[in-house]
């Protein structure tokens, strides 16, 4: 059972990765991206989710600077965006993305979307970032089945990730087996649905059965999934409660009833008709 918030997963190269950490995905930068990343990780949190997309690199390395929490005790993640996706340019927008957040080394570097003709491309020089040294682990984000055969018909390296929208309104059930075949960690963005799901009756049941909130339920659905999840804030009491689900563990017949809420149905853009 997963105990606490600095539990983690082993990814299929060794390295370890929390279960649990803060996503700041349209988190502004500055103040408000320092305040909530340096509460994070005054409360625990090891793990932090950005991408250049973001904007917010220089304030998410200040905040890391500023926690005065040992670098090797940190998990960061940052993604390169689609413009700058290619060999070449891959390996200066990581270089870019390096000098804003202030670090020596990243741990999970991840392809923010399979842009086609150009992600195997931007994979090799993700691979040459890891033999490198650069990058502890290697991923991507929003490939589905068919992007992540294609990319393992010529990659080196199997990715360790695999980032992709999941909450119980897209369980996304196919993918999750396929990346366990292949030793792939799925990894959720926009767990909560972007708050669609707080009133829906069956999550309410249960949370009520534990004394805690919908999402709490829902993040302990997910980590009991073996699903690393990452939810955003910027209040100091919700990046606490959020990550206040490690006193409690879901039944098999709780687990299910979630799992059985999916509709295929997505908040943010289905990766295939994503103009990339």
């Amino acid at each position: 059972m997963i105990k606490s918030l600095q539990d983690y997963t082993v990814l299929h190269n060794g390295v370890k990765m929390p279960w649990f950490g803060l996503g700041v995905y349209k988190v502004e930068e500055g103040q408000e991206v320092f305040n909530s990343v340096k509460a994070a990780i005054k409360n625990g949190y090891r793990s932090i989710d950005t991408a250049s997309f973001y904007k917010n690199e220089d304030g998410v390395g200040e905040a890391i600077k500023a926690s005065g929490v040992p670098r090797e005790e940190l998990f960061i993640t940052t993604k390169v965006w689609n413009d700058d996706q290619g060999y070449e340019s891959t390996l200066a927008a990581f270089e870019s993305s390096m000098q804003k957040l202030g670090l020596e080394y990243l741990d999970l570097y991840l392809i923010h979307w399979p842009v086609k003709g150009k992600y195997k491309e931007t994979w090799r020089a993700i691979e040459k970032l890891y033999k490198d040294g650069r990058v502890r682990a290697i991923g991507v984000s929003n490939f589905h089945i068919h992007h992540l055969e294609d990319l393992l018909d010529d990659a080196d390296i199997v990715p360790m990730v695999n980032q992709v929208e999941y909450h119980p309104s897209l369980t996304q059930e196919e993918l999750h087996e396929y990346c366990r075949k292949h030793s792939i960690q799925l990894e959720a963005w926009s767990p909560l649905m972007r708050g669609q799901l707080l009133n829906n009756p069956v999550l309410m049941d249960i949370a009520k059965t534990y004394n805690k909130t919908v999402p709490q339920v829902i993040l302990r659905w997910d980590i009991q999934n073996e699903v690393v999840t990452i939810p955003k804030s910027i209040k100091e009491t919700r990046i606490i409660e959020n990550a206040d689900i490690f006193d409690f563990e879901l039944t098999q017949a709780e687990m299910d009833k979630i799992s059985s809420l999916n509709e295929n149905k997505r908040v943010g853009t289905n990766p295939d008709s994503f103009d990339l």
